[in-house]
């Protein structure tokens, strides 16, 4: 199986480092191919800015949407010269979705790679700390700005509309399994913290754009952990690796 690891956390001498070390070590004694992408070695740009526009443009699921788009933003009735001249020489001959399509090629390369990559994989893995209830902003802006429309979902026009079962997904992929380290114990999260986690994490980012099957494993509060729990931790993380297609994923499994 090919297994994409998208790793992130700005220390390489992190407990996270070691937690991917040892997964990966896993993974690859089982004997699978296995990929890692580290955040913040690759120097990657989670923010969102102007060139991820074409990354959100509607398509053929939302065919008035697209007329909408094209009349609004590259017809406008009230253009000057200059724009319809642009207009008609980019775009002449072409129906709405036709010139939707040609500006969605306009995706960044930074995230084309990324998808690349993504599209590549069989099953994906996430290893990162819990920042705020949630990823860390570097992994966080990597999924808004790979898991785009078009990639990993689409909108129907009820969709664009509102309608939260509008949305259809296009991810592939067996599995992801999510490593998370924490800063608070497993009463926290069984209190209500993980929860938060399932709903915005495992369900919107993962399971709603298609992923198979979630599994989200728990290292809990390692900031002040002993040594002998880190070291129950990296095994797991090594087990983990060496299993990983064997599990049986589940919604969530502690530490």
């Amino acid at each position: 199986m090919k297994v994409l690891t998208v790793y992130a956390h700005p220390d390489p001498a992190s407990f996270n480092h070691a937690v991917l070390e040892a997964f990966t070590r896993g993974l690859e004694e089982a004997g699978h191919e296995s990929e890692v992408v580290d955040l913040y070695a690759l120097g990657f740009d989670p923010a969102s800015r102007m060139r991820d526009q074409p990354s959100w443009l509607p398509d053929a699921n939302a065919p008035d949407v697209v007329e909408k788009v094209v009349r609004e933003r590259v017809r406008p009735p009230g253009a000057r010269p200059l724009q319809r001249v642009l207009a008609w020489a980019l775009f002449r001959g072409m129906g709405p979705l036709e010139v939707v399509e040609r500006l969605r090629r306009r995706v960044p390369r930074d995230v084309r790679g990324q998808q690349e990559k993504v599209a590549r994989a069989d099953a994906l893995a996430f290893i990162a700390p819990v920042w705020f209830v949630g990823f860390p902003a570097m992994l966080k802006g990597w999924i808004e700005r790979v898991f785009t429309l078009g990639f990993a979902f689409s909108l129907t026009s009820a969709g664009w509309r509102g309608d939260i079962a509008g949305r259809r997904p296009l991810l592939r992929h067996r599995k992801a399994l999510i490593i998370s380290t924490t800063c608070f114990d497993e009463a926290a999260y069984r209190g209500g913290l993980g929860e938060a986690m399932r709903l915005l994490v495992d369900e919107f980012s993962l399971r709603f754009p298609g992923v198979q099957q979630v599994e989200h494993v728990y290292f809990y509060a390692v900031t002040m952990a002993d040594e002998a729990t880190r070291r129950r931790y990296l095994q797991r993380a090594y087990q983990l690796g060496l299993e990983f297609e064997a599990r049986p994923a589940a919604v969530a499994a502690g530490g």
